[in-house]
């Protein structure tokens, strides 16, 4: 197995397509061709978890955070950054970031925290717009069916809980070609009418190289005449943030209790209690002060993220309980998915969980 069998993997999980504009995922150090001889999952790639690399004999790290986030100019060591990547490369190790991807994705970051607090009826808090591109094509008729399955196996045309969905309109088509072409139906230099199919079938975006592969090398003229616009219908599968419900409500207190206990963490800092019980519950790992009012408009009783700052609670506003409970510890039990989910997909060696604490912020 090469880096790149590794990496593709983790794209099945989060394709990197999904990831945040200003994120930098995928492979940020390494060789993607170079055979694995082992695996460490962390969160964060600091000197001490290169060393724990190096000494379990890993030379690929799977980060949740990017190591390299800005630009850097020089690597002299001066900064714990630059140490990473100096000692990585030195060592031949790979780092690959997954980070706002897997936020992104239906069974990422925020899945797990609602796992952790044993919610259920789960829906993305945020779908990401843009996802979904709508490719039309023409084909002779006797070979639509051809076209469409292929299309189909390439992973087009599947609309919520539908696949192999498509529309189709008959209809004449006309070309001509020059003294160079080499036209597979009709002759160069005469018109040519064609009864044709025109296929109309929409795809998520991280697919379209896949498709227009699928198109070229199935289709059976010389020019393929298609086009692939971007649609405004947002794929409910995709995106940041989640919400779900518990199966019974319980009162604000045994709320936070619950919350403390299940995300493992030393404090929960919240906006004023409302003496109102919680069912209804949004999540958002990280930095998610900017999705309070899509936790307001969904209707949720308290919304669980990171970093909110002084005023942000004030966006409370006696409507929704708001829950601080730390960057790390929202995002910690995010290892152990990737974990779990490498291990089903890579059998023929152990996948590593770091053993190495992260956190850069400390409780006295």
């Amino acid at each position: 197995m090469i880096i790149q069998d590794v990496i593709n993997h983790l794209e099945a999980l989060a394709p990197l397509a999904y990831a945040e504009d200003f994120d930098n995922v995928g492979l940020l150090v390494g060789n993607k061709s170079n055979k694995v001889t082992g695996i460490l999952v962390t969160l964060d790639t600091l000197e001490a978890v290169v060393d724990e690399a190096i000494e379990a004999n890993c030379n690929m790290i799977v980060s949740f955070h990017p190591i390299i986030f800005k630009g850097l100019k020089k690597i002299t060591g001066k900064n714990y950054v630059e140490r990473v990547v100096l000692k990585a490369i030195k060592h031949d190790i790979a780092i690959f970031s997954i980070h706002t991807a897997l936020d992104n994705a239906q069974h990422g970051v925020n899945d797990m925290i609602c796992n952790q607090l044993q919610l259920t009826n789960k829906r993305i808090l945020i779908p990401q717009s843009a996802t979904i591109k709508k490719l039309t094509t023409y084909v002779p008729k006797k070979e639509a069916n051809q076209l469409r399955t292929a299309l189909f196996n390439a992973g087009a045309g599947n609309i919520g809980n539908y696949s192999n969905c498509s529309f189709n309109v008959e209809g004449q088509g006309t070309y001509k070609g020059n003294e160079d072409a080499n036209p597979t139906l009709g002759k160069k230099g005469e018109n040519h009418t064609e009864t044709e199919t025109k296929i109309t079938v929409t795809f998520a975006k991280h697919l379209q190289n896949n498709i227009l592969s699928t198109l070229f090398k199935t289709h059976s003229y010389e020019e393929v005449a298609y086009e692939i616009t971007t649609i405004e219908n947002k794929n409910q599968n995709i995106g940041i943030g989640m919400i779900g419900e518990f199966a019974q409500s319980m009162h604000e207190n045994q709320f936070l209790n619950h919350l403390k206990t299940k995300m493992n963490t030393k404090c929960v800092r919240h906006s004023a209690l409302l003496n109102k019980n919680i069912k209804r519950v949004a999540v958002l790992g990280g930095s998610g002060s900017f999705a309070i009012n899509a936790a307001k408009t969904a209707g949720a009783d308290a919304f669980i993220t990171a970093d909110l700052k002084y005023h942000d609670f004030f966006s409370a506003e006696n409507t929704i309980l708001l829950a601080d409970i730390g960057h790390y510890e929202s995002e910690q039990y995010t290892k152990n998915l990737l974990v779990a989910y490498l291990t089903k997909k890579i059998t023929n060696f152990a996948i590593i969980l770091s053993k190495i604490n992260t956190n850069p912020v400390k409780y006295f």
